[in-house]
């Protein structure tokens, strides 16, 4: 299993004017291989092979007055340029098929100097290493002081240099995971559990646990709208209004940070302690439409559930998406008594049938226990067919975790 694990880079001045160039030169390849296909399109003609791509914006644009700039960077950052223009033109035409998840994909666009985050990727045939002082180096760059916040399990298979919208770099790496060893570490439990998500409380357990949520954003609230008032009130164009901006991304920098935190710890915990994990298939995308849209990102649910999910797989645990429209709420846990809808004001309700009183919660995630087959009857057999083993899903690389994730 393939995992990222991130780190703060301090570059000094000279390093990231050069961190800057490699960001340009890499841009610029990407815009001329997606307008080079664009020029194709409009023509008839078909698309420029990726061998072709090379030669010409690449091997022969250095030569060129007007593009020998690109003699500067290393080579390896220009040929993933073309790379992700590739993989950019894949994703959108297998978006078109019908054969990509999610929403569908639109075409590549050219990227702008002016965007937030900026990458580049360093293989393993840039000669990028880490030196015996622990520094990065990389080639064309120089020697980047790391802050390493834990030690690499197996050697990197390549670095991504990133420069998110805060102004931070982060180097990212690619590891190859050992299975056995992964093993190892998260002994087999005979607990299983239930998770019934919310806003009220981030999560209930089926044990009866109510996590609190932090609501990191609704905290933060006052902050983010004086730094977003200042931010109004200067002038386009100005290093005033530059200024700005950065303080701006850093608030939500901060913001984001925390939750991710959160997100990690909780889901290490319940996969330590749980061999076995039923969660709800919430319709993130359709609750974030309505009036509780910031509560609902402020949780970021989608993003814990993706935690669960490669943690899961990575050390050998079950876990189980139930479906969306699965009664929990409705349904009493003791008897099995559908009592129909209620409203959210209601917190306790009591079944009509055997007269227990429940959580709204606390019943909700045992139920989903129940549904995903991991409850257990008196005589010890499962209520319900037995647990599927987590799927891997699509990964980016958009975030700084404190540790690591699927790549």
């Amino acid at each position: 299993m393939q995992l990222r694990y991130s780190f703060r880079l301090r570059p000094d001045a000279y390093q990231q004017k050069a961190l800057a160039k490699a960001f340009g030169c890499s841009r610029v390849v990407f815009n001329d291989a997606v307008r080079a296909r664009e020029d194709a399109r409009r023509a008839g003609q078909p698309f420029p092979t990726a061998g072709q791509l090379s030669r010409k914006l690449i091997t022969e644009a250095k030569r060129t007055p007007e593009r020998s700039w690109l003699a500067e960077v290393s080579s390896v950052v220009l040929q993933q340029s073309l790379r992700d223009a590739e993989s950019a033109y894949k994703n959108f035409f297998t978006s078109l098929k019908g054969e990509r998840r999610g929403a569908k994909m639109g075409a590549p666009r050219f990227k702008s100097r002016k965007d937030a985050r900026q990458s580049v990727r360093f293989t393993a045939n840039a000669r990028w290493s880490i030196t015996g002082s622990g520094r990065l180096n990389l080639p064309k760059i120089g020697a980047v002081k790391v802050k390493w916040s834990r030690t690499l399990p197996a050697t990197p298979t390549s670095v991504t240099v990133i420069k998110d919208a805060a102004g931070r770099f982060f180097a990212s790496f690619v590891i190859d995971t050992d299975p056995a060893a992964d093993a190892t570490r998260m002994p087999e439990s005979d607990r299983t559990i239930g998770i019934d998500l919310g806003l009220t409380h981030f999560a209930v357990l089926s044990d009866g646990t109510k996590i609190d949520s932090p609501r990191f954003l609704r905290r933060a609230e006052k902050k983010l709208k004086k730094a977003h008032k200042e931010l109004s009130r200067k002038q386009k164009g100005s290093k005033n209004r530059a200024k700005a901006r950065l303080k701006v991304a850093r608030a939500h920098a901060r913001v984001a940070d925390a939750r991710r935190e959160f997100h990690h710890q909780l889901s290490t915990k319940l996969i330590s302690e749980n061999q076995g994990i039923a969660v709800e298939d919430l319709t993130v995308a359709g609750l974030a439409r309505t009036r509780l849209a910031k509560s609902v990102h402020d949780a970021g649910w989608s993003s814990f559930i993706g935690m669960l999910a490669y943690k899961a797989e990575r050390y050998g645990r079950t876990l189980v998406k139930i479906g969306r429209f699965e009664p929990t709420t409705q349904t009493c846990s003791t008897c099995g008594v559908k009592d129909g809808p209620k409203p959210l004001n209601v917190r306790e309700w009591t079944c009509g049938a055997c007269g227990t009183v429940h959580d709204r919660d606390h019943n909700a995630a045992i139920n989903v226990k129940t549904a995903a087959g991991l409850a257990v009857s008196a005589c010890g057999a499962p209520v319900r067919p037995g647990a599927i083993p987590a799927q891997r899903e699509e990964t980016g690389s958009h975030g700084f975790p404190t540790e690591p994730r699927a790549a």
